[in-house]
This record gives C-alpha cells, structure tokens and sequence, in this order.
C-alpha cells in the first residue's frame, strides 16, 4: 500500500496583509492551521509540519499529538525527510490557502497514478501544492530553490515543466487561491465550509469583493 504525506510549509509570508485590530502574526497562524486542518482530515494521508526557519513555536502548536514535524531548509530537504519517515508520495502545501478543498490535494495524489510530480497552480502565480513520487526525480530537486521556500514564483509550474524532461511529467491539477494580499481576502467564500480559525479571526471585518 502506498504510503503517503501531506506537509504544510511554515514559511515567512511573501506578503504581509494588514487589518486594523488583527496582529498579522496571528493571522498567519490562524492561515497555518487551517491549512494544517485540511491535511490533517485527508483519509489514508499521514499530516506533517514543514518550519523553516526552524523555531516557531507557536506553528507546532497548532498541530495535532503525534504529527511529524521537520525542521528543513527547503523544499528539497523536506521531500527528503519524508521519503525517510516512510513516504512513497508526498505533497507540500503552502501555508496560505485556509479555505483549500481537499478534494484538490486528492487530485494531485490521484495525478501521480500517470506522472512523477503534480502542480496546483495558484491565482495569480506560484504554486497551492506540489505532489511527488519519492525519491523526486533529479530533474524535480534541480529545478525546485528557483520556485521559492513557498512557491512564490509567478512561473513555477511553468519552470517544473521546461525542467521535466517532457512536460507531461508535471500534471497540472485544478488550481485554487493563497492569501497573500489585501485584495485576496475577497476570495474566501462564507458559504464555504472549513477555515475555522481564519473566519474567526476576521469576523467584523468587511472583505473586499472579488467573486
């Protein structure tokens, strides 16, 4: 049976959103662990904490008893310390999508049935996640630290591919949207369930509107 791991990157934000009366430190942690809710939820997938830098104490708190949590300075080190706990398949999800369905981590499972390495793309740039057959391929761990500890790069899916020795090998699954500015927080949906934390912390602030 294949084993596998969803990691949430603790990552320092590319962006930094500010709401009068919310600490952003707060709001990074509430983001976190609703991030760390959805993987910790996924049926047959084993939860982990990815923190670079490595102290942050308050990221390993929001963490269920029993959940891996890693210390690594990158991407690359991190499909490593997994493959080492055990991992057939791994997918690193960036710290910013509160509200990410988990059917779409599902898809990039479900997309390495065909090729090495999955992408969800993001709105605007960069990655959602990223799913990989362990041990990554070469031509993944090369063409990684240019995409960012979080996969900020606006070309990320595009520079996975040029890497691949055919593009087919990065799948592209449906994308969904991180919260890295202002405007952002209007792409959270009340009616949609999930993102506890981040709902609560933002009650009595108005959203902009981008639906």
């Amino acid at each position: 049976m294949t084993t596998r791991f969803a990691a949430v990157l603790s990552v320092p934000p590319a962006g930094r959103i500010r709401l009068p009366g919310i600490d952003p430190d707060e709001l990074r942690l509430a983001l976190l662990e609703d991030v760390y809710e959805v993987v910790a939820g996924l049926e047959h997938v084993h939860p982990a904490l990815i923190l670079h830098p490595p102290d942050q104490p308050d990221a390993e708190a929001v963490t269920w008893p029993g959940t891996p949590i890693l210390r690594e300075p990158g991407p690359i080190a991190a499909l490593r310390a997994l493959h080492e706990l055990g991992a057939d398949e791994a997918a690193l999800v960036v710290p910013d999508a509160p509200d990410l369905p988990p059917l779409l981590i599902g898809k990039l499972f479900r997309a390495l049935g065909a090729a090495p390495a999955a992408a969800c793309p993001a709105t605007g740039g960069g990655l959602v996640a990223l799913a990989v057959r362990l041990p990554a391929p070469d031509w993944l761990t090369e063409a990684l630290p240019a995409l960012g500890p979080a996969f900020d790069d606006p070309q990320a899916l595009a520079a996975l591919r040029a890497a691949a020795p055919r593009p087919g090998l990065v799948r592209k699954t449906p994308g969904w949207h991180r919260l890295r500015e202002q405007a952002d927080l209007g792409r959270l949906d009340p009616g949609l369930e999930g993102w506890e934390n981040t709902r609560a912390l933002l009650a009595g602030h108005p959203l902009p509107t981008t639906y």
